[in-house]
């Protein structure tokens, strides 16, 4: 079931978003209804949310860099779901969760 679910921004504004989750989520609180859905608020900010994403971002991209010939450039994508209960949520299918990694070194050209 899609819900809406407002997040508050740190600079007091707030951002609307579509998620999947069932009505008792336990991480929001109902506030308004907007046509014929209902906005629950989600107990933490946005930024908050997103923060969870650092350690894994961090985690992957130093363990990359650490590799015995460490490449020029680094790029890793990976998505993430937003959840009123939990914030951020690696998107995954089933149990795993995918990464797009791709490394690129360069020749020295002389």
């Amino acid at each position: 079931m899609k819900q809406l679910i407002e997040f508050p921004l740190e600079d007091g504004s707030t951002i609307l978003v579509e998620v999947d989750e069932p009505e008792s989520a336990g991480g929001t609180a109902r506030v308004a209804r907007r046509g014929d859905k209902i906005v629950e608020k989600a107990n933490q900010s946005f930024e908050t949310a997103l923060d969870k994403v650092k350690p894994t971002a961090n985690a992957v991209i130093a363990k990359l860099r650490g590799l015995y010939d460490p490449p020029d450039e680094i790029s890793v994508e990976f998505g993430i779901k937003l959840s009123a209960e939990t914030g951020v949520v690696l998107a995954a299918a089933g149990m795993e969760a995918n990464f797009k990694v791709t490394l690129k070194w360069q020749k020295n050209q002389k």
